[in-house]
């Protein structure tokens, strides 16, 4: 009966009222009536359909209703994300009605506003999603403890009974849940369910972020107890069934510090001209076997979260820094991907088989820049040096290719935050993005879309990671402000192909704003994620692209490499099997999609807290900056290794006007008109590793432009 209601509203063009669904659905015994209006009820209570005042019925998302997630900003407003609605709904301090970040709402669209964001008020909390919240515990003369909430978006009153606070103490960092709401007061009985640790002890301003997060950090009892029994090093069974290209020149170029290595490469120049790239991965499904206590923890994780001091892998480090590891000189069980291109970047043929093979060096790129960039040998490397410089002619050859169809490259920075041995930042700096990282990123992306475009032909059961076409009105959004900076920007934009994208952002590249056009650009497109369905790869012009190369850290990855195990070396295709995988696929790609999004989330968090924490050392010094935003209450401006603080609009020696079409702040009484993109010299007047905050005083303009750099 569910499922009936739902495709004759799905298809309906307006409400109806219950009668007319009783003739849609062709019911009539009291028996049925009574049955339709049970499940009417129970779909209007998980908000799938909408009951209105006149007793007509719905789809949700045909009303002017929508049900989401609220993410709550420190200033007290609010934006709501909808599945499948390509805007965020900002809702206004105003109009939270009680909501807190985190919580499922229902929404009211209630207007359209300026640069395409829509504007609507919570209705009500569906579900309070989280109910353990992290903070700092203080008790009062009566012993009942109190919690400073660490996210200061949760407005939550919360006492502790000294029973329930498994005897915590003052300055105590603990996770709380909320047991039960005391009166109508706005306040909650709490109960602490873990101690993280002090506040004045070293790592626990991380451990918080990772707490709250909900990403576990250590592996449960029956996962230690399995990789226990687990091989240290490859048995000669093992090796059956399996091409052995352990006398093969394959190598792992990684960073300086990597210790969980899941991929190799290898190349030869054939006797036709062509290229043969190796790309050989760690099969982490041999050893992490689907349905075990390891397997279930690593899809629980999702992914590996790679903090500025620590690593929370996804496997434990047994396997990921051991076994499924392709450390030097050690036999490794592998699944490699061997492809032919010509000279053109096109791929000739290619060949997916299980192997083993014994990596000769583990490289790094820093040494490998040295060899590509600046012709420098770094003792060790000289047998390599002609299969380096091998393999960056092809590689220069596949990202013309990609180039050519559309890739895009947005040269997005990215900060590293440097700390000493007590987690206390040093510098932060930009990372570096030379050749060889390069190098690996074009082998990567053609093995990926080699095992998803073979597997995809096939019409089986998959995982794929798709990167939808942007929203044509979003892009319309931000070619309007660029052509408010003064500069003339031409594209199709009713045909938003990855080349017309490509396009909008070669005419910018001489721009002085290039970073920061390039970042917005970057935000008005739709998320990477995973889907059981191809919908193709947009960012990387790709017709189908999945993820095989990460499988130590990436739980997607290794689901691929358990379905070519059972497709393509196992032969199992029969139908028990494709229904099983076309279940399992659709929560395996939404639950990695939620933990790669809390994986970032964290790591960003974090950042934000230890370049707060490093700027605190900075309090009264000056340094020069880049407008990255401007918004109703201030502007943010970026220093060049990323740090970005706040310049309040309270605290600027004016009145200014807030223009949101074209993102500037003008001075009612000075005229100073501050926009983005523009440079400034700012000092440091506040910054809080607790708040996580910046704020900026602008001291003054650098000079301008030259006219003709906005011609």
């Amino acid at each position: 009966m569910r499922d009936n209601i739902i495709n004759v509203l799905q298809n309906c063009d307006k409400a109806v009222d219950i009668y007319e669904l009783q003739d849609l659905l062709q019911i009539s015994s009291s028996d049925e009536i009574l049955l339709l209006q049970e499940e009417l009820k129970k779909l209007e209570d998980d908000v799938i359909v909408y009951h209105s005042n006149k007793d007509r019925y719905m789809m949700l998302e045909k009303s002017h209703l929508r049900k989401g997630l609220m993410r709550v900003n420190k200033k007290g407003f609010g934006f709501v994300e909808v599945k499948d609605m390509p805007d965020d709904i900002y809702i206004s301090s105003d109009n939270m009605n009680g909501a807190i970040h985190d919580d499922i709402v229902l929404v009211e669209i209630t207007s359209k506003m300026k640069f395409d964001k829509v504007e609507g008020r919570v209705l009500k909390i569906i579900n309070r999603k989280n109910q353990k919240y992290i903070g700092v515990i203080t008790f009062d003369k009566k012993n009942v403890g109190h919690i400073d909430l660490d996210d200061d978006r949760i407005k939550l009153d919360i006492e502790v009974p000294k029973d329930k606070s498994l005897n915590a103490v003052d300055g105590h960092k603990v996770v709380v849940e909320l047991v039960k709401k005391l009166n109508n007061s706005g306040r909650y009985e709490g109960r602490v369910t873990s101690i993280i640790g002090h506040i004045t002890d070293p790592g626990v301003d991380i451990l918080s972020i990772i707490y709250k997060y909900d990403i576990n950090i250590d592996f449960p009892d029956e996962v230690k107890n399995e990789v226990s029994k687990m091989p240290s090093e490859v048995r000669d069974y093992e090796r059956n069934g399996r091409k052995d290209l352990t006398n093969e020149m394959i190598f792992t170029i990684d960073g300086d510090d990597t210790k969980d290595i899941d991929d190799a490469i290898s190349i030869k120049r054939l006797k036709n001209g062509n290229y043969e790239l190796g790309v050989h991965i760690a099969d982490v499904s041999y050893y992490v076997k689907e349905g075990s206590p390891l397997d279930n923890e690593a899809m629980d994780r999702g992914t590996s979260v790679y903090l500025v001091d620590r690593v929370i892998p996804m496997l434990p480090h047994e396997l990921s820094n051991g076994i499924c590891s392709l450390n030097p000189n050690v036999d490794r069980l592998t699944i490699s991907c061997v492809m032919e291109f010509d000279a053109s970047g096109k791929q000739i043929s290619y060949n997916i088989f299980p192997s083993v093979i014994r990596s000769n060096i583990q490289m790094t790129y820093k040494k490998v820049n040295s060899i590509l960039e600046k012709n420098e040998i770094p003792d060790g490397y000289e047998p390599y040096v002609d299969a380096l410089t091998l393999m960056a002619e092809l590689a220069s050859i596949l990202r013309k290719a990609k180039e050519k169809r559309g890739y895009i490259d947005f040269e997005v920075n990215e900060a590293k935050i440097l700390v000493d041995d007590k987690c206390v930042p040093y510098d932060v700096i930009l990372r570096d993005r030379g050749t060889g990282e390069k190098l690996i990123e074009d082998f990567m992306i053609a093995a990926n879309e080699c095992v998803a475009t073979h597997i995809y032909f096939m019409n089986l059961p998959f995982i794929y990671r798709v990167h939808e076409y942007p929203k044509e009105e979003r892009i319309q959004s931000f070619l309007h402000f660029v052509s408010g900076l003064g500069y003339s920007v031409t594209g199709n934009i009713k045909d938003v192909k990855p080349t017309t994208m490509q396009h909008i952002l070669e005419q910018l590249k001489d721009k002085p704003e290039y970073q920061i056009l390039s970042s917005l650009l970057l935000r008005s497109m739709q998320k990477a994620v995973y889907r059981p369905e191809n919908l193709g790869h947009y960012g990387l012009a790709s017709d189908c692209y999945t993820h095989f190369t990460s499988p130590i850290r990436r739980y997607p990855d290794t689901t691929v490499h358990r379905l070519l195990h059972t497709y393509l070396f196992d032969k199992k295709m029969d139908s028990g099997t494709i229904r099983k995988w076309e279940e399992k696929l659709v929560y395996i790609s939404e639950h990695s999609s939620e933990r790669e999004r809390a994986s970032i989330d964290c790591e960003r968090e974090v950042d934000d807290m230890k370049m707060a924490e490093y700027m605190e050392k900075h309090i009264g010094e000056e340094f020069e900056g880049i407008v990255s935003s401007v918004t109703s209450f201030g502007m943010f401006v970026e220093l060049p290794n990323l740090i970005e603080g706040l310049v309040p609009i309270k605290d600027m020696n004016d009145f200014f006007h807030y223009d949101e079409e074209h993102m500037t702040l003008t001075g009612e009484r000075s005229h100073v008109k501050y926009s983005i993109g523009e440079k400034l010299v700012v000092k440091v007047v506040r910054a809080s590793k607790e708040e996580k905050m910046i704020d900026f005083a602008v001291v003054r303009k650098v000079e301008q432009y030259e006219e003709e750099g906005k011609n």
